[in-house]
């Protein structure tokens, strides 16, 4: 049981890494590719890289995989976790603030406990709680000081908004995943990444219908490769199989460290300044973080 949650805890681990990394990347990349186009190209690359590596595992014929599966959990995940949350995650993108996204993206963690809590059944620990309450305090310091202060940063209500709706669409993939965790992670992954793939193409078509499909410079498609193979393909398979090694609120309390990784990621690469509030909030994240595992490791 050790091995398998320490097995969990790195997997989730680098996942946080990558999917911190994603935002700065997409930041780059959003202003040449319109947000759903972005949206349909990333998750394709996704959907093809968690194919290749299915099929590549798998030891029956494909289609005495499909005849079990769980179609209406997949495709629900497909829609919530793919399809509606990177449509309302590029737009709030190209609407809001670093830091205000980063701050919203902070109470993913608070809505899946609250879902797994009400869906799941799941017990939080008074650890827990002040975990996730302290890593919620660190987000709130860096989201709300990270951001940068040129005249072109805007802070749309609407965007803020979208963002939020994309957060309550996470937390419905993550239960929904959670609920599907003694099936094959890996064909549960692809298959809803390829529906949400699917779902995402005639949006993405009716959003380029006047100015037609643009036109993908180098650099553009390999941060697209970046954000698809990686973080839309071999991480939403990582993140899956830490689903079934720790609580859906341990893997919530996680995702506090985006905002973490991405303000390093604009230290180094940005040439952003770090103040001593933004400092504290990174400790209180990562804190959160460890209360909440020593509390689980004690209940278990």
């Amino acid at each position: 049981m050790l091995n398998k949650k320490f097995i969990g805890l790195i997997s989730i681990l680098f996942v946080m890494i990558v999917w911190g990394s994603s935002y700065p990347v997409t930041k780059m990349i959003i202003n040449d590719i319109p947000p759903i186009a972005l949206a349909f190209c990333r998750c394709s690359v996704g959907a093809i890289t968690l194919l290749l590596i299915f099929f590549i595992n798998k030891d029956k014929p494909f289609r005495e995989y499909l005849v079990d599966a769980p179609w209406f959990l997949i495709i629900f995940m497909g829609l919530t976790g793919v399809t509606c949350f990177y449509i309302l995650f590029n737009i709030s993108a190209q609407m809001t603030s670093a830091s205000v996204g980063s701050l919203i993206q902070g109470f993913i963690p608070i809505c899946i406990a609250l879902f797994a809590a009400v869906f799941l059944k799941e017990k939080l620990s008074a650890g827990q709680i002040t975990g996730i309450i302290a890593s919620l305090i660190g987000v709130m310091l860096i989201g709300f000081l990270s951001g940068d202060n040129n005249s072109d940063t805007r802070n749309s209500i609407t965007g803020n908004l979208l963002m939020i709706v994309a957060v309550m669409s996470w937390g419905a993939y993550t239960i929904m995943s959670k609920k599907t965790a003694h099936f094959n992670p890996l064909l549960i992954t692809s298959l809803s990444t390829c529906i949400g793939s699917l779902c995402l193409l005639p949006a993405a078509i009716f959003e380029n219908r006047h100015s037609g499909w643009p036109v993908i410079h180098l650099g553009s498609w390999l941060a697209i490769l970046y954000l698809g193979a990686v973080s839309s393909g071999i991480c939403y398979l990582l993140y899956n199989k830490s689903l079934r090694l720790l609580s859906a609120s341990q893997v919530g309390n996680f995702t506090n460290l985006d905002p973490v990784v991405g303000l390093i990621i604009s230290l180094v690469f940005l040439n952003e300044h770090i103040n001593i509030l933004q400092m504290a909030g990174a400790v209180l994240v990562l804190g959160g973080i460890v209360l909440s595992i020593r509390k689980s490791r004690l209940a278990d």
